[in-house]
């Protein structure tokens, strides 16, 4: 990609997401990801109703009347981004690639982390850690994200979630929210990391389709290129017999992932490429806003 359109580019997905945290997700992402508990702010004397397990005894005996600690929630945070960079996310059958689609979502993500004054790092995966960009605040941080999601070349085109969730679990030490951004299309087994990441982190899954990954055109004999492992097949898209047994595998592989988030007590939400995210969005964070 030219410098030029890869800035215009990276420009475009910053108006856009921007603009969508400041006009729309802002005040849900503050309601639906608060802060990881109260942090002491003051005390001030006792008044009627005031919980006496906050009584400060110390100032209250040097003052010979109750004094009561003050608690402010600590509203800053640790996000986490882990990107699937892997080489399904090249695809994309209407307006835009699944990747793209990811760098919209992290871009959002970021902004309205930024503008709750929290701390902003990343994980690209691939079957590896391809990239890990620490926690940081502010403008210009964020506008590298966006940059590095844009234009990051992996040097590996398979899938390993467990890999990305298990660097996460060991170089992020305190609980963070962690948002998992992938297509989820893999063969290798991830539910033990994920049940890990998940009692150490808040950690929330963003599954990223496309609506021919689920279903697929009759349009005769046509060679499907497995963009991972480069491996060409030709399938009959026209047989009943191979579509029944493709819709069941794609069933069974949504049930198996369905379970795996529910077992783990993960909030998640499913993206398709040719739809506007931001309702799947909202509806994510008054979830979550709803059991505050």
């Amino acid at each position: 990609m030219e410098t030029n359109e890869l800035f215009k580019k990276v420009r475009k997905i910053e108006i856009k997401t921007r603009g969508l945290t400041n006009n729309i997700f802002s005040g849900q992402y503050h309601s639906a990801f608060k802060g990881r508990g109260m942090t002491f702010s003051e005390v001030r004397e006792y008044q009627y109703g005031d919980d006496i397990r906050n009584i400060d005894w110390n100032v209250t005996a040097r003052f010979n009347r109750p004094f009561v600690k003050i608690f402010e929630e600590e509203r800053e945070m640790t996000v986490m981004l882990l990107i699937d960079v892997s080489g399904s996310n090249d695809f994309g059958s209407v307006n835009i690639s699944k990747r793209d689609l990811t760098a919209e979502l992290a871009a959002v993500l970021a902004f309205s982390a930024i503008q709750n004054n929290d701390k902003v790092g990343v994980i690209f995966f691939s079957d590896q850690v391809e990239k890990f960009i620490p926690p940081k605040k502010g403008s210009s941080h964020i506008l590298r994200i966006i940059r590095e999601i844009v234009t990051f070349t992996p040097q590996h085109k398979g899938t390993d979630i467990g890999e990305g969730l298990r660097f996460l679990t060991s170089a992020i030490k305190k609980r963070t929210t962690a948002f998992l951004v992938s297509d989820f299309i893999t063969n290798k087994s991830f539910e033990q990391q994920i049940r890990i990441a998940a009692n150490k982190h808040d950690l929330v899954c963003l599954r990223i389709t496309d609506k021919r990954e689920l279903v697929l055109p009759k349009v005769g004999l046509i060679k499907f290129r497995d963009s991972e492992t480069n491996r060409d097949v030709w399938i009959d898209t026209s047989m009943s017999s191979w579509n029944e047994a493709y819709q069941k595998h794609i069933q069974s592989e949504s049930i198996k992932l369905n379970k795996i988030f529910a077992n783990n007590g993960i909030d998640n939400t499913l993206i398709y490429t040719d739809v506007d995210y931001v309702k799947p969005l909202m509806q994510l964070f008054k979830k979550r806003e709803s059991r505050r």
